[in-house]
């Protein structure tokens, strides 16, 4: 799949409960390959594989160019070796709300107490219900960048954040 990925991305509020409106999760674990310019990733998410290039982020981080392959997961295993040290390890939960699917992340390692939510969009302006677990919106925030978080992990910087959300 390939395109302009559009989404807007949030803090998870530790107060509230997200995972029993779940309807699905997956374990995922992925790696960037040193380039310049563009963002690739390879990830494993379960039992399949992953490759994937993003272009620079626009309009404050809000969309970018996307290009996504599935590959073999031995493919992709093989890929990993590539790959700048320090992965990055989450459980991904999938929640619908409204007419749209949040994609919520939580993070293990050094990353551990991070919970992020991401909506995908048709268009900048798309309005969306938002469920009630949503926080702070950090769209564009280069912190909570997957790939950031790798190189500055949420353990070196939360306590910089409101409680509601360390």
């Amino acid at each position: 799949m390939s395109g302009m990925e559009i989404e807007r991305k949030f803090l998870v509020r530790r107060d509230r409960d997200f995972k029993s409106m779940a309807y699905s999760s997956s374990r995922i674990r992925q790696g960037y390959i040193p380039t310049n310019g563009a963002t690739v990733r390879i990830r494993v998410r379960d039992d399949k594989g992953y490759l994937t290039i993003k272009g620079p982020s626009r309009n404050g981080g809000l969309s970018r160019y996307e290009f996504e392959k599935e590959i073999t997961l031995d493919e992709a295993q093989h890929l990993l070796e590539l790959c700048e040290p320090a992965m990055i390890d989450k459980t991904r939960y999938l929640v619908r709300c409204g007419d749209h699917t949040f994609e919520v992340d939580e993070f293990y390692g050094y990353n551990e107490g991070l919970v992020m939510a991401e909506v995908e969009l048709g268009s900048e302006d798309e309005p969306f219900e938002r469920p009630d677990f949503l926080g702070m919106e950090v769209t564009g925030d280069h912190r909570f960048y997957n790939r950031q978080l790798r190189r500055v992990p949420f353990a070196i910087f939360r306590g910089t954040l409101p409680e509601e959300y360390r």
